[in-house]
């Protein structure tokens, strides 16, 4: 069903929580694709171990080029790009799966929705803690409470767990490797996607996804994303997110918004570069 794209850095009880959950919670039989960074805490013999397609670097290549090697060998209808400090719950790919295949066009983007320990303010996460770690982890509360942890569909997918259909993450060439190693990369793949006619970006309430949060990227040197993002855009990330995706407002029956007021916000994020130095 789904070639499911998951790049992991020396995470290895993050990345055996969530292959176990994809095997025991996963109604089909999906392919998973991992990208192992370093691998030198075990995760590579690991990974070789259960069998698992991969590709492989001596050292972290970041999010952008890990996700482009391992989607290299896709082969199923659908790619979903996964971080490895999540655990899908039941039934999220069956919810995913229902959604994508409701549309009448081939072009959409769909995010599942994360389920967070910690209040943030985000509008498209449910909060609920499950554990704060890998070994804090706690399955029975998780499996006994998901089911009431839906909510209604939400505007403005960007985020992982995303799914596209695999010919349209060809079509505009996956993750631009001058976001490494991969703030606003997310972001960036997205404009693609709509600078390629995509007007779908659709949060699925009901297939949820729990999200440790920030295993990883408090241990790398961040890239300025968002100036990279306004210099190539001629856009804001936060007008493109807001005004434009509507991220967070609740879905109505038309996921299809309108996208015609785009040229208002690339004047105003032009008038930014000129005045910045």
């Amino acid at each position: 069903m789904f070639s499911i794209v998951i790049p992991t850095w020396n995470n290895l009880p993050y990345i055996k929580l969530l292959v176990d959950s994809l095997r025991k919670n996963s109604k089909y039989n999906h392919q998973i694709l991992i990208h192992v960074n370093d691998g030198s805490d075990g995760t590579l013999a690991w990974v070789r171990e259960q069998g698992i397609e991969h590709t492989e670097s001596p050292e972290n290549i970041g999010i952008c080029f890990a996700v482009n090697r391992a989607a290299s060998l896709a082969t199923q209808k659908y790619l979903v790009y996964m971080n490895d400090d999540m655990v899908v719950l039941p039934d999220w790919d069956v919810e995913l799966l229902k959604c994508a295949e409701s549309f009448s066009e081939d072009r959409f983007m769909l995010s599942a929705t994360m389920v967070e320990p910690r209040e943030t303010g985000n509008k498209c996460v449910v909060v609920a803690d499950f554990g704060q770690s890998a070994e804090q982890w706690n399955e029975s509360l998780a499996l006994s409470t998901c089911q009431s942890l839906k909510r209604t569909n939400w505007l403005g997918s960007t985020w992982p767990p995303t799914l596209v259909p695999t010919w349209m993450w060809q079509e505009v060439g996956g993750y631009s490797t001058e976001f490494s190693p991969g703030m606003s990369s997310d972001n960036d793949f997205t404009m693609k996607l709509y600078h390629a006619g995509c007007r779908i970006f659709l949060g699925v309430g009901s297939s949820l996804v729990y999200h440790f949060a920030c295993i990883s990227t408090g241990r790398i040197k961040k890239n300025d994303g968002r100036k990279q993002f306004l210099r190539k855009w001629s856009m804001t990330q936060r007008d493109f997110d807001k005004k434009i995706l509507h991220r967070g407002d609740v879905a109505l029956e038309n996921v299809q918004i309108s996208f015609t007021d785009i040229s208002k916000y690339k004047m105003k994020a032009e008038f930014i570069i000129r005045c910045k130095p």
